[in-house]
């Protein structure tokens, strides 16, 4: 039985690109499928900042007719721009426990990037590194986290029969809110006791400043990070549209020293938490129900997302304590919410001096992404 790979137009019928995954995960009780709207908006490109700097391709495999895998194909000029590396990227790969359903998707996708001078491939990438990340190779037994991938356990081993090795891993912390321990609560004391240190909130009354410093910390905390690139003016416009469903300003945090803006952390509620049992499919009924369980019954889980310290304050002896200080400003408000536990993600499996910090705060290393790669062959 041949495998038969079909490309599907990005902004139009791609319902078997969005529904394969059903029967992918069928029988898996951590598998959480993404909403299809919001999927679908961002694989169009009349509504995904994305496809100003960049171009996709997304590819089905069919067997007797049937979907039994996808894959996108992408190219980023952001990233090209700032690595001038020739490297394209393949995500949103879900596949049977099948080689070469595997291997004839990655092949497509392969020749597409070629297609678009890239001599390397690398991923899983959701279209840009600021998407999902990673295909996921440990914690296969518990749900995703909003805007983190999962994957069956034999995925990672299909990549590496396609060719592909190792490039980076990347962690997901497991956070239970509580009770601080005295070290950090120590640690915390003492910068909150700093004449010139104030915190506040993000609200929805700042959201479009706030939205904009989120960016400013992130270009500026995450700029020496692998695989970084910078989001661009569109996507943040993009991204505060987005946030206003979602944002609860007690899981937040934005210190200042002496009035100017030093450190930030935002976490998010957990969106896969509240939409697991729709099936993607937020129409006729899920929208009544996602809005009730978001802000009356409230979520008991949620993921930080960022949690920066500007440089020029990174190596201040006297200000070593801001990420734990914003640390346990975000646990009491986890607490004030009802929020139980907590992820925090993704980090790099070589950014020693934050795991240490996270490992510190009672956080456990849980899950662990892998990002493959290849030189693609001519």
């Amino acid at each position: 039985m041949t495998v038969d790979i079909r490309q599907l137009p990005l902004g139009g019928r791609i319902g078997d690109f969005l529904d394969v995954v059903d029967y992918v995960y069928r029988g898996d009780p951590a598998f959480v499928r993404p909403l299809d709207m919001d999927l679908g908006d961002r694989l169009n490109p009349r509504k995904n900042p994305f496809f100003e700097h960049g171009e996709a391709a997304l590819f089905v495999a069919y067997r007797n007719g049937s979907p039994v895998g996808r894959c996108s194909a992408s190219v980023d000029r952001e990233h090209l721009d700032r690595y001038n590396d020739a490297t394209g990227f393949f995500g949103f790969l879900d596949t049977v426990d099948d080689a070469e359903v595997a291997a004839g998707l990655l092949a497509r996708a392969e020749a597409w990037l070629r297609g678009k001078g890239m001599k390397r491939a690398r991923g899983p990438v959701s279209l840009n590194i600021n998407e999902e990340l990673g295909c996921l190779v440990e914690g296969f037994d518990t749900p995703p986290y909003i805007m983190m991938p999962h994957h069956r356990p034999y995925q990672g081993g299909l990549i590496e029969k396609a060719g592909y090795a190792k490039a980076k891993d990347v962690y997901a912390w497991s956070y239970t809110v509580g009770e601080l321990n005295k070290r950090v609560q120590r640690a915390r004391d003492e910068i909150k006791a700093l004449p010139e240190i104030t915190v506040r909130k993000a609200s929805l009354k700042t959201i479009d400043q706030d939205t904009e410093l989120l960016v400013e910390f992130f270009n500026d905390t995450w700029s020496d990070n692998w695989g970084f690139v910078p989001f661009t003016r569109a996507e943040v416009k993009k991204m505060a549209s987005d946030f206003r469903l979602l944002l609860m300003p007690d899981i937040t945090c934005i210190v200042n020293i002496d009035g100017e803006p030093a450190g930030m952390a935002i976490a998010l509620p957990n969106l896969n938490e509240l939409v697991r049992d729709m099936n993607g499919k937020l129409f006729p009924f899920g929208l009544g129900k996602l809005l009730w369980r978001l802000k009356i019954q409230g979520p008991k889980s949620a993921r930080l997302i960022l949690l920066g310290i500007r440089k020029k304050w990174r190596n201040v002896r006297k200000y070593a304590a801001l990420s734990v200080f914003m640390y346990g400003e975000m646990n009491d408000g986890a607490k004030r919410l009802g929020i139980e536990r907590g992820e925090l993600s993704w980090t790099l499996e070589d950014n020693g001096r934050v795991n240490a910090g996270i490992a510190m705060m009672g956080a456990k290393h849980y899950k662990t992404y892998r990002v493959y790669e290849r030189e693609l062959p001519a």
